[in-house]
C-alpha cells in the first residue's frame, strides 16, 4: 500500500518524466518546423510563399487550441500510438502535439537573431544550405536556443499538471485527486510548491547552460 509520500515521490518523477519526455519529442518535430518557418519566410536563404504560409497556419492553428481541449481531440491518437489514453507515457503524446508548435516558433524567432552578415560570409564561402543551418545557424543561435528551450521546459511542465485532469499521472493528478477531489488544501498547496520547485530548477539549470555557452560574456 502506497503512502501519501511515496505517491508524491511518485508524482514528481512523473511529471519530470513527462516534462523530458514531452520537451525531446517536441523538439523532434517543433525543430524542423522552425527551420522550414526559417528558410521559405520571403527573406529566407529559399523563400517559399507557398510552403512558408501552410507551415505557417498549421503553428498558429496548434498553438491556438488550449491544451484541455486537445488532450481530449487527440484521445484517439493516444490511443492508436500508445495503447490507452491515461498514464504518464500516454499523456507525452497531446504534450508533443501541444508544445511542437509553441518550439517551432521559439526556433523560428531564435534563428532570425543569427546575423545576416554571417549567413552571408558563409554562402560566400560556398557553404551549402545544410552547412548553413547547422554550422552557423545553429551554432549562432545556440544560446538562444537554449533560452527558448527552457522557457519550453517551464511551459509543457505546466501542460503536464493539467494532464492530470483526465488521468495524466504527476503531480497535477495529485492535487486534483486528494486537493480539489477531497477538499485537501495542504496536499493542493504541497503540489502547488512542488511544481514551483521543479519550474525554478529547469530554468536555473537552462539559464546556467545558457550563459556558459554564450561566448559574448567574458
Amino acid at each position: 500500500m502506497y503512502t501519501l509520500t511515496d505517491q508524491i515521490l511518485m508524482g514528481i518523477w512523473e511529471t519530470v518524466y513527462m516534462t523530458l519526455g514531452a520537451t525531446f519529442f517536441g523538439y523532434v518535430l517543433g525543430m524542423p518546423l522552425g527551420f522550414v518557418l526559417t528558410l521559405c519566410h520571403k527573406k529566407g536563404l529559399r523563400p517559399h510563399p507557398v510552403v512558408y504560409r501552410i507551415v505557417d497556419i498549421i503553428t498558429n492553428i496548434g498553438r491556438s487550441l488550449p491544451f484541455v481541449i486537445l488532450m481530449v481531440l487527440v484521445i484517439p491518437v493516444t490511443v492508436f500510438i500508445m495503447g490507452k489514453s491515461y498514464g504518464s507515457t500516454a499523456a507525452i503524446v497531446p504534450l508533443v502535439l501541444s508544445a511542437a508548435p509553441f518550439i517551432a516558433r521559439l526556433v523560428e524567432s531564435s534563428l532570425n537573431e543569427v546575423d545576416r552578415g554571417v549567413i552571408e560570409a558563409a554562402q560566400s564561402m560556398g557553404a551549402s544550405l545544410w552547412q548553413i543551418m547547422y554550422r552557423v545557424m545553429l551554432v549562432e543561435s545556440r544560446t538562444s536556443l537554449i533560452t527558448g528551450a527552457t522557457i519550453a521546459l517551464s511551459t509543457i511542465l505546466g501542460y503536464s499538471a493539467m494532464a492530470g485532469a483526465i488521468g495524466g499521472g504527476g503531480l497535477g493528478a495529485i492535487a486534483i485527486q486528494y486537493g480539489y477531489q477531497r477538499y485537501d488544501v495542504k496536499i493542493m498547496w504541497i503540489c502547488v510548491i512542488l511544481l514551483i520547485v521543479l519550474v525554478q530548477i529547469f530554468q536555473v539549470a537552462g539559464m546556467y547552460i545558457a550563459r556558459k555557452l554564450d561566448r559574448r560574456i567574458v
